[in-house]
């Protein structure tokens, strides 16, 4: 038995639908720009090209309903609607087609940044991740297991603050489906069980002040809830 120096690290894990048992988090995965619009509001091209990815420590996630401290070094915190992927089958070079094989499920997510970190280091060329990848910024609602919803290709995405609908898009619209993103995903990482992949967001993206309530809500997949205290 292994003798560890300092108290074993928590498993960070996730709620499933229907079930009293959690899904365990490894890694999380986001890919940018995957929505024309959104890249539009960004001031970027939205012309097909290779998706890019960021990612979030595993211990990053919050279950759907969670109350959160605002973010520290912030002043504008923004919410981004995203459909999240659950890995269930590990796997490298994935070929598209196979790609659905290794989906364990699916869930409503928010990607939340700080956004005025993000826009500082995108000026002097510097990395993402505290904008990104702080703590409690990856809010996830319950997994639905492929067995009970199958493989979604259209569903409304929204976000509303305070119960007003700031993103209104659908899943059909992101410019690299779910196949196509596990499949080039694959090419740079081994993807395995108890990934998961934030797949992008549309357009609307906005700030959530302190008080307020977000909802990100996925037509068939339920809801992601997060409170800032």
């Amino acid at each position: 038995m292994t003798t560890f120096a300092l108290p074993a690290i928590v498993q960070p894990s996730v709620a499933i639908q229907g079930s009293d048992a959690r899904f365990p988090v490894r890694r999380i995965f986001c890919v940018g720009r995957n929505y024309a619009d959104h890249a539009r509001e960004m001031g970027n091209d939205p012309d097909k090209e290779p998706p890019f990815f960021f990612t979030k420590p595993a211990d990053a996630v919050v279950d759907h309903g969670a109350t959160i401290p605002f973010p520290p070094e912030t002043g504008n915190l923004h919410h981004e609607a995203e459909l999240v992927v659950a890995i269930g089958t590990g796997g490298a070079d994935i070929a598209k087609e196979n790609a659905r094989d290794h989906i364990w499920g699916y869930a409503p997510g928010n990607d939340l940044t700080r956004r005025d970190l993000q826009n500082d280091a995108k000026a002097t060329r510097r990395p993402w991740d505290m904008s990104k990848g702080f703590d409690n910024s990856a809010v996830c609602g319950a997994i639905c297991p492929v067995s009970a919803v199958g493989h979604p290709a259209h569903a409304r995405l929204t976000a509303s603050v305070d119960g007003a609908i700031r993103q209104d898009g659908d899943i059909a619209d992101m410019i690299w489906p779910v196949d196509d993103i596990i499949a080039y995903l694959s090419r740079f990482v081994r993807l395995e069980a108890g990934d998961l992949v934030f797949t992008g967001t549309p357009a609307g993206v906005g700030a959530i002040m302190r008080g307020q309530t977000c909802t990100v809500a996925i037509e068939g997949l339920g809801e992601a809830t997060v409170t800032l205290a």
